[in-house]
């Protein structure tokens, strides 16, 4: 359990304000593919999930991987942001709201992480090269790419206001689409979105611009951005400083959840805890299954759990920006959720902690002592790739 330090820290249990809402504590279930959209559109097991969540105390619970583009998809059976989804996401959000929680629409494009085969379209990337996921050479987007994938961005908020959700997230990490054009060790580029951090930060900025353009104040706008990869030669904190300033003097977004990790090059350093080389192996389809069965414990390194292991690096964060941000990593228990709002951080974030118990946050919120259930065993996270339902499959 974390010791929470004295202080005069925000209540996280108290209401608080991000952007235009009013969200009922500081506490924000994070983006999981739950692997409940069978047909890429919402079902009645999806509309129950993100509901025991909001009902388990959460302040917002994030609806993850609603892609805004159909090539952007990390499988095809992913969530694509266009009017045929909107009545199903407005069951959703109905039924968030009911329990008394926000509702959040994580909106982005997979890029060089999308599933080429499922998406029967080649993945985009910053740059030609191959993709160790699907073995297969990406594209190199054009500006034409860009420009269209820009808009679908703004389309795709557009299409989360009208689907009743209170906020969107723009993901900027994991060497998806944009977190892949920030990153050096994936962006060989030669133009203006290539090269120096002003021009590889460009894609980025503009589309938070182009989301902010559309919805003004009729939503809350924020953004999940890597603070490192985790990969040589790739985009680290001193980079990523930067561009959250820059992200903060454009006055785009209400908030940065800070995250860090590969979801290309080097998956679990954002998942610290067990590696499970097996289950991630055997959910994928041949060659790639015997691939990582036979050199998986060098793609999956092991990084060993710790509470709160992303406050050292962001605390960095907290120093340069007066903006709102999130805390994510290893916040499960009372004592982390009051450190985290000590050190000064705006909002918790919670994933893995809430698959195994969407009730948490009420429990912690009647009984401080609480600790949570998670083990960090992370066989959860093998079934994004097997396409089964992203639950507990652990029991203590």
């Amino acid at each position: 359990m974390t010791e929470p330090k004295p202080g005069n820290a925000a209540d996280v249990f108290a209401p608080a304000r991000l952007g235009p809402l009013t969200l009922r504590n500081r506490t924000i279930k994070a983006a999981t593919f739950e692997g409940m959209t069978p047909d890429a559109l919402v079902t009645d097991d999806l509309i129950e999930f993100h509901r025991a969540v909001a009902a388990g105390g959460v302040g917002m619970t994030t609806v993850a991987y609603c892609a805004a583009s159909p090539e952007g998809r990390t499988d095809r059976h992913q969530i694509h942001m266009r009017p045929e989804a909107v009545p199903g996401l407005r069951r959703l959000t109905d039924a968030v709201h009911a329990e008394g929680a926000k509702a959040s629409a994580q909106i982005g494009h997979a890029g060089p992480v999308a599933n080429a085969k499922s998406n029967r379209a080649k993945a985009l990337a910053p740059s030609n090269q191959l993709s160790p996921l699907s073995l297969k050479l990406t594209r190199a987007a054009t500006k034409a790419d860009i420009r269209r994938i820009t808009a679908d961005h703004a389309r795709a908020a557009r299409i989360a206001i009208e689907s009743g959700f209170d906020a969107v997230e723009i993901h900027f990490g994991h060497n998806y689409f944009t977190s892949s054009f920030l990153s050096p060790a994936i962006n060989k580029r030669k133009d203006e979105y290539g090269g120096p951090l002003q021009n590889r930060a460009r894609v980025a900025r503009e589309v938070a611009r182009a989301v902010r353009d559309e919805v003004g104040d009729e939503i809350a706008v924020t953004a999940k951005l890597n603070m490192d990869d985790g990969v040589p030669r790739g985009f680290w904190l001193d980079e990523s400083l930067q561009v959250a300033q820059w992200l903060e003097s454009d006055g785009t977004l209400d908030a940065l959840e800070l995250t860090c990790g590969s979801s290309l090059k080097n998956p679990l350093y954002l998942f610290r805890g067990d590696a499970p080389v097996r289950d991630f192996a055997n959910a994928m389809p041949q060659p790639q299954r015997a691939g990582l069965h036979a050199v998986g414990r060098f793609f999956l390194k092991y990084y060993p759990y710790e509470p709160l292991y992303m406050l050292e690096q962001a605390r960095q964060f907290r120093a340069a920006l007066t903006m709102p941000l999130v805390l994510l990593g290893g916040v499960t228990d009372f004592g982390g959720m009051t450190r985290a709002m000590d050190e000064g951080f705006d909002f918790v974030a919670m994933g893995r902690a809430l698959l195994r118990e969407p009730d948490l946050i009420r429990r912690v919120e009647a009984d401080h002592r609480t600790e949570s259930l998670c083990i960090h065993c992370n066989r959860c996270m093998p079934t994004i790739y097997s396409r089964t339902h992203c639950v507990l499959v652990t029991q203590p």
